[in-house]
């Protein structure tokens, strides 16, 4: 006897335009924090998720520069997906702070102007923690922004360590990513196609 393959989508049908539809939609904001490996890479996992359906997406990377990755190249092949590396490189490397928070504060009111024009589903805010870590803006900005500005229908992640406590207040969905050993501590350099 041959049976048929399972098919997820004939199983369960779902109707694309529901999906789309911001009327019915209750956008939901969500944080990835902690020590832990992750963070980006599960935002980046609903950057696509959310493109498989059709959903408008931007991803706006506050720290990491103009390297190549992977995921922007992946995005790249998406319709859907804008991508910006905007930041000046890892800062803890700095020589110039100045700079840097001069190209964040940039690169802030870009994501302010980004997520409230009406053209994207999802906006991802990658390693934007660390700017509030540094002094660079506060949580308490961000999430009046998120309260007050952030479109109802719209998704936002928001990732990096120590997010700030009015940030997780403001979000629906917090999740902290945990070390429990990383190869790195083992001298193992980041491994492209894993991290990058």
């Amino acid at each position: 006897m041959v049976t048929e393959p399972f098919c997820y989508t004939r199983r369960f049908p779902f109707k694309n335009e529901k999906m789309k539809s911001r009327e019915r939609r209750q956008g939901i904001t969500l944080v990835h924090t902690g020590e832990g490996k992750g963070k980006s890479s599960s935002a980046f996992g609903v950057v696509f998720r959310a493109a498989g359906w059709g959903l408008k997406v931007c991803v706006i990377q506050l720290i990491k520069g103009k390297w190549k990755t992977g995921e922007s190249q992946a995005a790249s092949r998406f319709d859907n997906i804008e991508w910006h590396a905007m930041g000046d490189g890892f800062t803890w490397d700095t020589n110039n702070p100045e700079q840097d928070l001069k190209t964040s504060r940039r690169i802030w009111e870009f994501a302010k102007e980004k997520i409230t024009s009406g053209e994207f589903d999802l906006v991802v805010l990658d390693e934007i923690n660390y700017c509030c870590s540094y002094g660079w803006f506060t949580g308490q900005e961000i999430a009046d922004f998120i309260r007050d500005e952030k479109p109802k229908w719209m998704h936002l992640i928001l990732t990096g360590r120590d997010a700030p406590k009015e940030v997780i207040e403001a979000a629906d969905t917090v999740s902290e990513m945990r070390k429990v050993k990383h190869a790195f501590d083992e001298g193992v350099m980041a491994a492209q196609g894993v991290e990058f």
